[in-house]
């Protein structure tokens, strides 16, 4: 059975669609040997308010854990995120140079090298596990900051105004929350032990288009304003074939995600 660390939004809809036993968050210690590990930060904006958090929560608090699984015939399953590929051209692969920025694609990033490290020194297997963009319903969470497809489909369901970045011209990676939770079971059960999966469907969204089909469903009378930042978006996607060697399949595209999303908003 899967020893679930980390109930946010993943967690809750795998632990919805599989049995497992959870954790309570101050509760370190492992109990059964195939953890599924999500315990983490989701976005690179704590350094404004709290540069210190995102290395206790995704660094410290790892190790602690692995000090548990020590001298056990434990499978660590770490989540990590596309983020700490950083700035790389598409299709990204598992054996692609990762150059993160932000405190929190750089602690992910760090966080699976000490993995390795470590599971390597004391023979404690494991597997990483980057996932794209997720979107779907349940995300407590969702804001500017974190699953921003989501924020703005109910803001445009709302008929407000809604800021774009790079007027939207970039491309990202989205998979259904029900999607991730069956690619992660799936590699725990066939995943090669000690290796690296990308978790995504491997489609190159243009996020404008996605704006775009949300803006065209709704009729809404939302005005886009296009804001300019610092940060190049360049086009971001995964190969996921070492995925789909496995048996992978997503039931949602995008537009049923999109229709998922509208709907749900729209009967708010």
């Amino acid at each position: 059975m899967v020893n679930l660390f980390g109930r946010g939004f993943i967690g809750t809809h795998y632990s919805n669609m599989y049995e497992c036993v959870i954790n309570d968050r101050n509760d370190l210690i492992p109990k059964t040997t195939n953890i599924l590990y999500m315990i983490s930060t989701t976005d690179n904006y704590n350094i404004k308010t709290n540069p210190y958090i995102d290395i206790e929560t995704n660094l410290t608090t790892l190790i602690r854990v692995l000090e548990k699984c020590k001298d056990k015939d434990i499978t660590f399953n770490f989540i990590s995120s596309w983020f700490v590929y950083g700035h790389n051209n598409s299709p990204l692969t598992e054996d692609s140079h990762c150059n993160p920025k932000g405190f929190y694609s750089i602690t992910k990033r760090t966080a699976e090298q000490l993995l390795i490290s470590y599971c390597e020194m004391f023979n404690i297997k494991y597997r990483i596990l980057r996932l794209a963009n997720i979107v779907g319903l349940g995300d407590q969470n969702v804001s500017k900051k974190k699953n921003i497809l989501t924020y703005l489909t109910r803001e445009i369901v709302k008929n407000n105004n809604i800021d774009l970045y790079d007027d939207g011209m970039f491309y990202r990676d989205y998979i259904h929350v029900s999607d991730v939770c069956i690619a992660i079971n799936l590699v725990m059960e066939k995943g090669d032990i000690n290796s690296i999966y990308n978790i995504g469907n491997g489609e190159a969204t243009l996020f404008r288009d996605a704006i775009n089909y949300v803006l065209d469903k709704t009729k809404s009378t939302s005005q886009l304003n296009n804001i300019s930042t610092n940060e190049v978006h360049k086009p971001i996607y995964m190969s996921n074939e070492k995925l789909k060697n496995l048996g992978y399949i997503p039931k949602y595209s995008l537009f049923k995600i999109l229709d998922e999303l509208i709907s749900k908003n729209t009967s708010i």
